[in-house]
């Protein structure tokens, strides 16, 4: 026993170490992927920024599927050796990255609207339906049916071709040069002239800014063109009165909500906590639900797990696709704040929180389902109603913020109560069956301090953590709730002069 304590002491330094190079890595890994996404997502918003809700979604939906692609191309490759995957997970976005990095980055004279931009990203939309389906069916048959290397070499080459599809977007319109229309014209960046009365602009930004403070809230609510009309009377009279000197023209302190905010304005603003509290208790719950799902499945006695983690992931890509879809809608058509998505989205997902909890005769589909569905929703949402309450110039900066409530809600909700209540119920279990029969089994691994890993099974094991992840959807639903009631205003002011004039 001695000798085999001293071996012991001697290989603790070489695991420490090895775990020490692991931290190492999965660090940079993880912040390099954040650099990754920040740039596409941020050079993409400004290039589209009146597509933000579609441009996020199918970014992140892209971004939420990229586990199963590297997964299928990994079984083409089929090697034994683990290291092979690690060196192909290492060298090959590193190079796709290289490749592009000259050609992601925001383009000076895209910011407008072109009369394809809808057709384009129905299309893109229709390849992304079409490879959610295709992953979905490529993984129930690599499962159920032993196949060759040559039909999943086929399978995998075919994936590459969906994938390469809506490359043919762009090429097709840098090649296609098509007229533009007069409202494009308009959202074209005019070229900046210098003109002496710079002092007679900066009166008029102190009086458009006056004109905020005396505006009636009501005015906000009037139809376009009688809003107009009564801004312009107001200015009228503030320019006269402040010409004659009857009114001091008050210094505006900091951004309103639609201009651009650095982080710490957006910090001090009651918006942006509520989007950010919302965002942890709805993206933290449902990862939650993605991190014990291999456990949430064994309990309600299921052993194939790895298909309700694709199917999550499957759902999870939908769920960003169709938040941005939807979400886009919702403004566009009826100016109506964009956190109302989320709200809905919350309110999915405290309904699958419920199903898990009762385990219920296919919980685990339907749990999967809406969970997956919901949380996606939130990452195609929070993006886009971030940029467009706080403006695009420190979008970067804001939306790096905001995805720290993904981090801190696992911890909490995954690290602390889910495992807590599981190895609380495990424990129970084991006392009672301990207790109801006393195996030779059992005594041997008490005699030799042999420890089995604590299982659970049945419906407890998640009940309360379900619940209270329920409860807690309940909580961001009514945080995004009052977050629709404080931004209407905003969202009317942002698209509620297109959508007249569209109507028009």
């Amino acid at each position: 026993m001695a000798g085999f304590g001293s071996s012991s002491l001697e290989e603790l330094p070489l695991c420490l170490y090895g775990l020490m190079q692991m931290c190492i890595l999965i660090f940079l890994g993880t912040n390099g992927e954040t650099y990754f996404n920040t740039v596409a997502l941020v050079s993409c918003v400004q290039n589209f920024p009146k597509s933000r809700g579609p441009v996020v979604g199918i970014l992140k939906g892209f971004a939420g599927l990229s586990g199963a692609i590297l997964t299928q191309i990994y079984a083409m490759i089929h090697s034994p050796d683990h290291a092979s995957l690690i060196f192909m997970v290492a060298v090959g976005p590193a190079m796709v990255v290289i490749a592009l990095m000259f050609i992601v980055r925001p383009v000076g004279g895209h910011r407008q609207v072109r009369p394809t931009d809808g057709r384009s990203f129905s299309f893109i939309y229709s390849v992304c339906l079409l490879l959610a389906a295709y992953l979905m069916g490529v993984m129930l048959v690599e499962d159920l049916v032993d196949l060759n290397r040559t039909v999943i070499t086929t399978f995998t080459v075919i994936l590459f071709i969906l994938i390469l599809i809506p490359i043919a977007i762009p090429v097709s319109l840098s090649f296609c040069l098509e007229p533009r229309a007069l409202e494009e014209q308009t959202l074209l960046p005019e070229p900046q002239k210098q003109e002496p009365d710079t002092l007679q602009q900066d009166s008029s930004e102190l009086i458009l800014s006056e004109l905020e403070d005396e505006k009636p809230k009501e005015v906000d609510l009037l139809p376009a063109s009688e809003r107009k009309k009564r801004i312009a009377q107001l200015q009228v009279k503030l320019f006269q009165a402040a010409a004659e000197g009857a009114v001091r023209v008050k210094r505006r302190r900091g951004p309103r909500r639609g201009e651009d905010f650095t982080l710490t304005q957006a910090l001090i603003k009651a918006d942006f906590w509520l989007i950010f509290f919302s965002l942890l208790l709805g993206s933290g719950s449902g990862l939650t639900v993605i991190d014990n799902l291999g456990q949430m499945s064994q309990s309600l006695g299921s052993d194939n797990t790895h298909i309700f983690v694709s199917m999550i992931s499957i759902w999870n890509f939908l769920g960003r696709i169709g938040g941005g879809y939807f979400s886009e809608i919702i403004v566009r058509e009826h100016a109506y704040p964009r956190p109302i998505a989320m709200a809905v989205a919350q309110l999915i997902m405290a309904a699958g929180h419920f199903f898990f909890a009762m385990g219920w005769p296919g919980a685990m589909h339907v749990g999967t389902l809406l969970i997956g569905l919901g949380y996606g929703a939130h990452w195609a949402i929070v993006p886009a109603a971030a940029s467009e309450l706080f403006g695009l110039k420190k979008f970067g900066a804001l939306y790096n913020f905001l995805t720290l409530a993904n981090p801190a809600g696992s911890l909490v909700f995954s690290g602390v109560i889910a495992s807590s209540i599981y190895d609380h119920e495990a424990e129970k279990q084991a006392h009672q069956h301990h207790h109801q029969q006393q195996n030779w089994g059992s005594i041997f691994s008490v005699m030799f301090g042999v420890d089995e890993p604590l299982k659970c099974e049945g419906a407890i094991c998640f009940f309360l953590t379900s619940i209270i992840m329920s409860g807690l959807c309940i909580i961001a639903f009514i945080l995004s709730l009052i977050l629709v009631y404080r931004t209407k205003i905003v969202y009317a002011n942002l698209y509620g002069k297109t959508s007249s004039a569209r109507l028009i």
